[in-house]
């Protein structure tokens, strides 16, 4: 996973920005069902990541999205946030 990390740092800054901008133009949702369901869904991609029942090259992309998914997730809830303080809430 270090591995990983080392290679994938630019596209982890990229989901971190592109994280903060669908959250900043898309504001915080209105069901509190939907930020579970996002983290539910993260942990399944990392739970099957960690268990590596996918193996080759497919399970190199599973494990990439385990890695980009919550940094995007993140920045989502950091740019919903600061829609709110800005009050450019729609």
């Amino acid at each position: 996973m270090t591995l990983l990390l080392a290679a994938f740092w630019p596209g982890l800054a990229g989901a971190v920005a592109l994280g903060c901008l669908v959250g900043f133009l898309a504001g915080w949702p209105r069901d509190r069902v939907v930020p579970f369901g996002l983290a539910g869904l993260a942990l399944l991609v990392m739970a099957l990541a960690a268990a590596q029942v996918v193996p080759g090259l497919p399970g190199l992309w599973l494990e990439g999205a385990a890695l980009m998914l919550p940094p995007y997730l993140s920045g989502c809830a950091l740019g919903a946030l600061g829609n709110r303080t800005a009050g450019a809430e729609r």
